[in-house]
């Protein structure tokens, strides 16, 4: 059969990376219709609008996207592209895989899934100001909210994840101890899910201060973790940074009905157009792409070439310290694919 996906590109060295990607999946011999869309600061200054409706019409359509990374300006202009999608599409667990690749690191056996909901906490963006003696600016509030509904469906899925995948231990992450509503309310709500999984997989609480320290201390004790949208974001860097870094990190968005898979990494600006961005984070969310459409045997032989290529074959890109270009580092996947 062919697949219908919508595909963005993206900012920087999007195209670029996208390129090396779309090699890697054509050599698995899977059809593949793309539909190509546009968004972030490409699509703000072709239509005036970082979200066109083009680009939201086709994602309702497919169901499915490969996305690589959109530019949000710092400080002012409009929210995160990736933000709004999340929103428009309910995509409520973001799925950070992390495993040793390259040999020699800091950590060899590192192999981790932090699984973030993705649509509550600080991220809601319900801010105002507040007057203090006289000054308009003199106070800024933020509200968090979670609910027990995006609590319940993460939290779940990142059990059920661990059963589709025979992982052993979901760790939940918090901070309960100060933040006693919001994320105790998470806490009661992952302990309470939990004890249906008893016997299948274990379950742990941490609050996220001591959990930052132990993934940098023993990163093996971990195996899925499942944590609130801000603690999330901060600690699927963290642990990206365990094995080599953005360049190596997928990531999935999944709701109910769609879902959007992306290289995590920024858009890169200052190197877009010189060859030497790894593409290596969107080949390896390609190859989550196509776990979600079950096609687990392509999706295996993707990341066994990918991570022969790095091995084996010791064809890396600058920032894994050898010299290979983008597009070369691509089609040397691409061959071991086939």
């Amino acid at each position: 059969m062919t697949y219908t996906i919508t595909l963005l590109p993206g900012d920087g060295i999007g195209p670029e990376i996208t390129d090396a990607a779309l090699a890697v999946l054509h050599a698995t011999g899977i059809d593949f219709a793309w539909d190509r869309q546009i968004g972030g600061m490409e699509a703000l200054d072709a239509v005036g609008d970082p979200l066109p409706a083009a680009t939201l019409d086709s994602i309702r359509t497919t169901k499915i996207a490969l996305k690589g990374p959109l530019a949000t300006p710092v400080g002012g202009g409009f929210r995160s592209v990736n933000v709004a999608l999340r929103k428009e599409f309910e995509l409520f667990a973001n799925v950070r895989p992390a495993k040793t690749l390259v040999p020699g690191g800091r950590f060899d056996h590192v192999d981790i899934v932090l699984v973030r909901e993705n649509l509550e906490g600080l991220y809601i963006g319900q801010e105002r100001w507040v007057e203090v003696d006289g000054d308009p600016h003199g106070r800024a509030e933020s509200v968090a909210v979670v609910s027990r509904k995006n609590s319940e469906r993460v939290i779940r899925y990142a059990f059920d994840y661990a059963v589709r995948h025979g992982r052993k231990k979901v760790s939940l992450v918090h901070k309960a101890n100060i933040l006693k509503f919001t994320t105790g309310l998470f806490l009661e709500i992952g302990r309470e899910i939990a004890k249906e999984y008893e016997g299948r997989v274990a379950f742990n609480d941490l609050i996220v201060d001591n959990a930052a320290m132990q993934l940098v201390l023993k990163p093996e004790q971990f195996d899925v973790i499942v944590t609130t949208n801000l603690f999330g974001d901060i600690l699927s860097d963290e642990i990206s940074g365990l094995v080599g870094g953005l360049g190596l990190a997928p990531g999935g968005n999944i709701g109910t009905h769609s879902a959007i898979f992306e290289a995590v990494h920024g858009s890169a600006p200052d190197i877009a157009g010189q060859g030497i961005a790894n593409p290596s984070a969107l080949i390896l969310a390609s190859a989550m792409m196509l776990d979600h459409l079950g096609e687990d045997e392509a999706a295996l032989s993707i990341r066994r070439a990918l991570i022969a290529t790095i091995v084996a074959d010791e064809v890396r890109t600058r920032d894994l310290g050898g010299t290979a270009s983008t597009s070369e580092f691509g089609h040397a996947v691409a061959r071991r694919v086939v």
